[in-house]
């Protein structure tokens, strides 16, 4: 469940970059609710650990991609 504090960070704005962005340096969470929280989670660009997993994921799939598009 989410706390108060952590509602008004999704809630503000000012965290969000160009609207889509999650950018909260004093959120210790890797993946918070979206600013809609029904729609899942986001990754928080302001924590190294979030960004690793993410560009982690990004490589695996690139990896997936590129393998299955080999074996044609």
């Amino acid at each position: 469940m989410e706390t108060p504090q952590e509602k008004q960070w999704r809630e503000n704005p000012d965290n969000w970059i160009w609207g889509m962005f999650y950018f909260n340096r004093e959120d210790k969470r890797m993946l918070p609710p979206k600013r809609t929280p029904w729609m899942g989670w986001t990754v928080n660009f302001a924590n190294r650990k979030s960004v690793l997993f993410f560009v982690g994921m990004m490589a695996f799939f690139a990896m997936v991609v590129y393998l299955i598009g080999r074996g044609r």
